[in-house]
Formats: structure tokens, sequence, C-alpha cells
């Protein structure tokens, strides 16, 4: 049995997309999901699975929110040693102290393709980012909602994304210690 991290897209946003933590832990346990915890109300779920193929994860869990609630959000389902990787793997530990500075992005897969020009070419001047193999850092001090390069990372790498600051991500590895042997 294996800790795998899911992260929901655009859930409980603007008053869109509602999905009530306590009955989504209550439906992905119906789908033979195990130990499901949720962090806070955007879609963040720490589950156990003996299922070894996080592409039929993320199906399952896509489809069982859209046969109960009526939409189908994108589930970025990664095991919890891919999550670990990328927190350890962040290049601006400095800025972990701001975490609300610091957000990572989930990709659905590698970009074959990036435009980082394009980031780089609306950058502020102290914002700073780095694409991994699936991970996308971005470390903007003056805040993710005055940042123009946050608003066009989907569309310049051509992956969906799931993105979390900081806070979130060391919260969701708590919750997966919690729940792993």
């Amino acid at each position: 049995m294996k800790t795998y991290i899911c992260l929901l897209r655009g859930v409980n946003v603007g008053g869109n997309n509602r999905l009530p933590m306590k009955e989504l832990r209550s439906l992905l346990e119906s789908i033979g999901l195990e130990n499901v915890r949720t962090y806070i109300q955007s879609g963040n779920i720490v589950f156990r699975s003996e299922e070894e193929e996080v592409s039929r994860l993320s199906a399952s869990i896509s489809a069982a929110i859209k046969d109960s609630f009526g939409f189908e959000p994108l589930a970025l389902v990664l095991s919890g040693e891919e999550f670990d990787e990328a927190i350890t793997a962040n290049p601006y530990p400095e800025a972990e102290s701001e975490p609300k500075t610091l957000h990572l992005y989930f990709l659905a897969s590698a970009p074959a393709n990036p435009d980082l020009a394009a980031l780089e070419a609306l950058k502020q001047e102290n914002e700073r980012f780095l694409l991994t193999d699936r991970v996308f850092y971005l470390h903007a001090p003056d805040g993710i909602g005055r940042s123009k390069l946050a608003t066009k990372v989907e569309k310049s790498l051509a992956e969906p994304v799931s993105a979390r600051n900081w806070r979130s991500v060391t919260q969701i590895k708590n919750l997966s210690q919690e729940i792993s042997p």
C-alpha cells in the first residue's frame, strides 16, 4: 500500500465547483481509497491505495467527482515520494520563511516544448522561476496576485498545472506523514 497526494484543480473557487471536503472524503473511501485526509477546501487530498498506476487513480477520482457532484476537475495524483522530491528540490529555500511568496506548480506531465522565454519576458525584477521535469517553482516576493508571469505559467508550459503555495505544500506533506507507516 502506497501513500499518494491528489491535487484537485479549480474546486471551491469563487463559488464554483463546490466540493464539501467531508463528502469528498466519504466518496473517495467508497471507491476504495484508504486513510483519506484533506487539507483546507481547495482540493488537497492525501490517501493510501494498493493501486500502482497514478493515471488510474486520477481517472477514478475525477470520474467519481463527476458522478457525484456534476463536474470533472483535473485530479493530479503524485506518489508520496514524488511529492517529497518536489519539496526537497526547492531551489529557493530562503523563500520558505515567506510561504505565500513561494509556489509550486505541479504538472500533469513534463512539458514537451515550454516557452520559458515568454515567462522570462513577463518576469518582474525580483521574481525567480525554475522548471524541473514536472514542477515549476515560482518565487514572487510581491505576491502571486501581482505577478504577470503567474497568470501565464500554464499557457507557456502547455500542460495542465495545479499550483500550491509553500504553506500548503508543507501541510500536505505533514498529512502524508500522518498516514504513512
